[in-house]
């Protein structure tokens, strides 16, 4: 049974599971929130996957998820589903297969955001605080645009790196180091001249 988003409806978590379309939808305040994802914040949102998701695997750190998982993890507003371009579970904290039906309800060590370019760069900071607030303890926002990385921890600190910089998974990753550079290559023949 599918049900159809209609104007001023209140929403729960449950029924965006029912959604045929519900992972194109967050939950804010009962109301459906709609997820815009340009092709090249994808890519890069891709890209960032498959340089993690290696990684994890080798070192057993955990498990990394993409964008269609829901979180149901923000204190105080059980009624909130968000969800993050990409994130990662560390291993001790993996819930249990009969948690991982419906939305999870634990918070991920890392979410990745990717800005759209429908995306205002203020509510997607704001979007990134709100996982801070649930405990997240590393948080990249990323922007195609500026080809940046801001780095937010939990513990107030944070820095914008570059394309000349280094990204590094700290202590939630240790180990992992990624050129910022390399997140942003194009496609391969994208810039070749035809």
């Amino acid at each position: 049974m599918s049900i159809l988003a209609a104007p001023n409806t209140a929403y729960t978590p449950a029924d965006l599971l029912l959604l045929r379309d519900g992972d194109n939808y967050e939950l804010v305040n009962g109301q459906l929130v709609e997820r815009h994802m340009g092709f090249n914040a994808g890519r890069i949102g891709a890209r960032i996957i498959g340089l993690l998701d290696p990684f994890v695997l080798q070192n057993r750190l955990g498990t990394v998820v993409n964008a269609d998982s829901g979180y149901q993890c923000f204190p105080g507003t059980a009624g909130k589903v968000r969800r993050a371009d990409l994130s990662f579970i560390s291993a001790s904290r993996l819930p249990t297969e009969a948690e991982t039906e419906g939305h999870c309800r634990i918070h991920p060590d890392l979410v990745v955001e990717v800005v759209s370019p429908n995306d205002e760069f203020e509510d997607v900071v704001e979007k990134v605080e709100e996982w801070l607030g649930a405990g997240v303890r590393l948080a990249w926002l990323v922007s195609p645009r500026t080809r940046t990385i801001w780095v937010f921890r939990r513990d107030g600190s944070g820095i914008l790196l570059r394309e000349k910089d280094e990204l590094t998974g700290e202590d939630v990753l240790p180990g992992f180091r990624c050129a910022i550079r390399e997140i942003f290559l194009p496609p391969p023949g994208a810039d070749t001249p035809s």
